[in-house]
């Protein structure tokens, strides 16, 4: 199933469901980020998905990185909150989406690197590379909190 995603776009469909999300930011040793370049839009990203009704956030987060990478993680922090009402996502299958997300920290436990089949290339990249890449910008946003060391997590 195909997305589109959409931000500040007047032209962007009405959502007609909301989902609450977790992303992670997993870092190897070099300080190296790990994305994904995902399957559905061709664009590069952090680990994550919607949350079960059996999860909790942090859980999500952990499963997901987990689904996706192959990787065990353990949550370090938080990133931020992002809840912006303008980046609407749409799928193939009629979903208009709002998204609740919730991005952590993470720390690697275990498990070994693979690609899952939501995604056609998986790679640690240096922050310097990451302007190369093609990101949707509320990913590049959640990357660029992480990488600012704030102080206190992003609320928005």
């Amino acid at each position: 199933m195909a997305r589109t995603e959409y931000y500040d776009d007047p032209n962007a469909p009405k959502p007609n469901s909301m989902v609450v999300a977790a992303s992670a930011v997993v870092t190897d040793e070099q300080g190296r980020i790990l994305l994904q370049r995902r399957r559905d839009n061709d664009l590069w990203a952090l680990p994550g998905g919607g949350m079960d009704l059996t999860d909790s956030l942090p859980g999500t987060a952990v499963r997901e990185v987990k689904e996706e990478t192959g990787l065990d993680v353990e949550i370090t922090g938080l990133v931020g909150t992002y809840t912006d009402p303008k980046h609407i996502i749409v799928y193939t299958d009629g979903e208009v989406r709002r998204q609740f997300n919730v991005c952590f920290t993470t720390r690697i436990v275990g498990g070994q690197l693979t690609i899952s089949d939501e995604s056609t290339e998986i790679r640690f990249v240096r922050p310097e590379e990451l302007e190369e890449l093609a990101m949707h910008h509320t990913q590049r946003l959640r990357v660029g909190h992480f990488l600012q060391h704030r102080e206190r997590p992003y609320l928005g």
